[in-house]
């Protein structure tokens, strides 16, 4: 049984007469009449009886047409929902981030936009640092990861670089290198106790100020290591010591914290928005999301801010 005499049977069950029903189909009456006839003998019972004027469904053909207009409607769904899924309008779409990424204006452009475009596609939001992101991504259980800088190079990932920002110092109010105005700079930090994101979480921003501290003549005090860009400013307003974070995040504790940006600093300290996805085999979502953040990027990149 095929799928084709399903719709033979329905057309003539429709049209109660086998010539209408073969007119309508597009073909000859006699074959039709024939394909009827051997989808009964499988069945194994009278679909019509068949009179001069033309056929009326017996008892278990009207139970037939029932199912057979199920099937064929439920293939059609099927069908269309398949090739939805096909284009990225409908399926789903696991979304990872960084808690300092997810900050920044940029990401929930791309999430609300992608939703306003694909409404269809269930996105799933889960949040990780760094390193967590890339592994998941990797493995398979996150489809992007939205992160601030890469933290490794595995096989099969790919990296997309959105926009770098500056990474600006924070300090607690009142504190000594808030007395004079403007930037301050990075040889002033050393004697002071550092709260930085551990190493694993996010290891390029973390190595460069390292470095760019070095180059400046000092050797950085590491007070406290954290796994979230949230944590270490929360501390920074309790006054356990100074920290660095992406400009984005001005704003949190903004009435305990002070946001300044850093003079002399090399190499320059910059705090980028990467996606990361697989390299290989993405899916038509992936495609797309990948393709709006790479665009709502561009944009952001041009506006003033």
């Amino acid at each position: 049984m095929e799928l084709r005499h399903l719709r033979y049977f329905v057309m003539v069950a429709e049209e109660k007469h086998f010539t209408r029903a073969a007119a309508r189909l597009n073909m000859q009456q006699p074959p039709l009449s024939q394909q009827i006839r051997a989808l009964e003998q499988e069945l194994g019972f009278d679909l019509f009886i068949r009179h001069a004027k033309g056929v009326d469904l017996t008892v278990g053909g009207e139970v037939f047409l029932r199912e057979a207009r199920d099937i064929l409607q439920r293939v059609s769904q099927g069908a269309l929902k398949a090739a939805r899924t096909a284009k990225g309008v409908e399926g789903r779409l696991s979304v990872g981030f960084t808690s300092s990424a997810a900050s920044h204006p940029l990401i929930p452009r791309i999430i609300r936009r992608y939703r306003d475009l694909y409404p269809g596609v269930d996105i799933g939001l889960n949040e990780g640092n760094a390193q967590e992101l890339t592994d998941d991504v990797s493995g398979g259980d996150v489809d992007v990861g939205i992160l601030r800088a890469p933290v490794g190079n595995p096989k099969g990932i790919a990296y997309h670089r959105l926009l770098n920002e500056e990474l600006v110092l924070t300090l607690p109010v009142g504190h000594r290198l808030l007395a004079s105005k403007g930037a301050i700079s990075l040889k002033d930090l050393a004697d002071e106790p550092l709260i930085l994101v551990r190493r694993p979480g996010a290891p390029g921003m973390y190595a460069n100020f390292l470095q760019a501290c070095r180059n400046a003549g000092f050797e950085p005090h590491v007070a406290f290591e954290v796994e979230r860009m949230l944590t270490n400013v929360s501390l920074v307003a309790a006054g356990a010591g100074v920290s660095v974070v992406p400009a984005s995040m001005r704003g949190f504790h903004e009435h305990s914290v002070a946001y300044r940006s850093i003079r002399d600093a090399k190499p320059r300290l910059v705090a980028p928005i990467t996606l990361v996805c697989r390299e290989l085999h993405q899916s038509p979502q992936v495609a797309n999301f990948i393709a709006l953040a790479r665009e709502l990027g561009a944009e952001y990149r041009k506006e003033p801010h």
